[in-house]
């Protein structure tokens, strides 16, 4: 399979950035039929390519075994987080806004970074949505809340998850990348919290006649909800029962069936609960996540062929890959895994770039904790910090720029985001591959 088979990922990805950019109207009312021009396509050439039978197996499998349970997960954090309503005068200050992103980046590593996304996004939105200049707070909040907040656990990333359920010890990634992951994250709330407090002084001065309340939170029960969420997650990931099902050549094991069921039934238990003034107060409604839905559900299909020429290695397109992160001796290149991995991940979605590259490193987990403990930080670094370099580079990114966006706050276009990120992160990734401390990243 050679490159000609990447096109239609290429066009989807060039639609998602130009597509809002260049006709708004057009494709806030036609994006879905866009999403399936680019799957249709895609699954045309693997048809010709393989035969109709394997394509279809393939399309199969990436819906079951891969897409379900992404989506699900979101749906569920997106339902049950848009119940809980924060209320009371909350103004969008330098010291406000910087609490409420360092909370995001705490939280993010226990409630995964979507949770914490979805919990915080509208009361930052809220306090924030009368200043003329607002849109650097909700940048910040995707890199930090949205990505490298969630560096710190398996919850809070799903290329981490992966990682988990393929061996990785629970806490290996608190225990080896704290100290990159507070740098990083310290400089970046330091970074904000200069630029906002430069931006406020030229703000006209708030309205003292408004009348201000406490902040309260109400929806509660979801919070007992997103607890829910996290142990039902847990609990899949340790119960084997080894009992699967084969649909059209796709493996889907009772624990997982299992996990995306209660997660379907912990949403139905908040829209049950909630009050249905908390989800109108907090400006809920359901298109954020249907645009979700359409576009990954394109992209989950459209990476098929790219993420197959990857797994060629050296009989690949990309054979060259394998060559840039390893040395003439076989030897892993830390360096170039932590920016390849990284920047894969930008563009398609991290967490089977994770594995790939997990894979590419010998898919040991024991070795790779271990003799190759540098080998994993890089992966594990790259597919979670430079998530943020794009809107589709992790699923929280573009869930807060279609709810800020549906809130009347300008949010940069992709390619504006683009900007954004990388003139506030790549310094820092940069600065990353040149630290001396634990686990080191050497280039050969």
């Amino acid at each position: 399979m050679r490159w000609p088979f990447a096109l239609p990922f290429a066009g989807l990805l060039l639609s998602i950035a130009l597509g809002p950019l260049l006709l708004p109207k057009f494709w806030h009312h036609h994006y879905g039929k866009a999403a399936a021009f680019w799957s249709l396509l895609t699954l045309a050439a693997l048809s010709g390519f393989a035969g109709f039978v394997p394509a279809l197996q393939s399309f199969i499998h990436v819906l079951l075994d891969e897409y379900l349970s992404f989506i699900l997960l979101l749906f569920a954090l997106y339902t049950v987080t848009g119940g809980i309503l924060i209320t009371g005068s909350i103004r969008g200050t330098p010291v406000t806004n910087t609490g409420i992103l360092m909370l995001g980046t705490i939280i993010a590593s226990v409630v995964g970074t979507t949770g914490a996304a979805m919990i915080l996004v509208r009361p930052l939105i809220r306090a924030n949505l009368t200043r003329r200049h607002n849109v650097h707070v909700l940048v910040f909040f995707i890199i930090l809340a949205g990505n490298i907040g969630g560096a710190l656990s398996p919850l809070g990333d799903p290329p981490l998850f992966v990682g988990f359920l393929h061996g990785v010890d629970f806490f290996w990634t608190t225990r080896n990348i704290w100290l990159q992951t507070a740098i990083v994250a310290g400089l970046l709330l330091v970074c904000f919290a200069c630029l906002d407090w430069r931006l406020s002084r030229v703000e006209p001065p708030p309205d003292k006649t408004i009348a201000r309340h406490p902040v309260r939170i109400r929806g509660l029960v979801n919070v007992v909800l997103v607890g829910a969420i996290v142990v039902n997650i847990l609990l899949s990931a340790t119960w084997q029962p080894g009992v699967a099902f084969d649909v059209f050549g796709t493996r889907l094991e009772l624990q997982n069936l299992v996990r995306n069921a209660l997660l379907v039934v912990i949403a139905g238990l908040s829209l049950w609960l909630t009050p249905e003034e908390h989800r109108e107060a907090n400006g809920f409604t359901w298109e954020p996540i249907r645009e979700v839905a359409k576009l990954f559900a394109a992209i989950f299909t459209a990476i098929v062929p790219v993420v197959a020429m990857l797994q060629a290695g050296r009989n690949g397109s990309f054979a060259w890959l394998l060559d840039a992160v390893t040395t003439p001796g076989g030897a892993p290149r830390e360096v170039a895994y932590f920016w390849f991995t990284g920047l894969t991940s930008a563009f398609l979605d991290n967490a089977p770039t994770y594995l790939l590259f997990f894979e590419l490193a010998g898919g040991n987990a024991q070795v790779l904790m271990r003799e190759l403990s540098g080998t994993l930080a890089s992966i594990s670094m790259g597919a979670v910090y430079m998530g943020a370099l794009t809107y589709i580079g992790n699923a929280p990114n573009f869930m807060v720029e279609a709810i800020a966006r549906e809130r009347g706050i300008r949010m940069p276009s992709f390619f504006g985001y683009m900007l954004w990120a990388a003139a506030a992160l790549i310094p820092l990734f940069l600065l990353l591959t040149l630290l001396p401390i634990p686990p080191l990243l050497s280039t050969n």
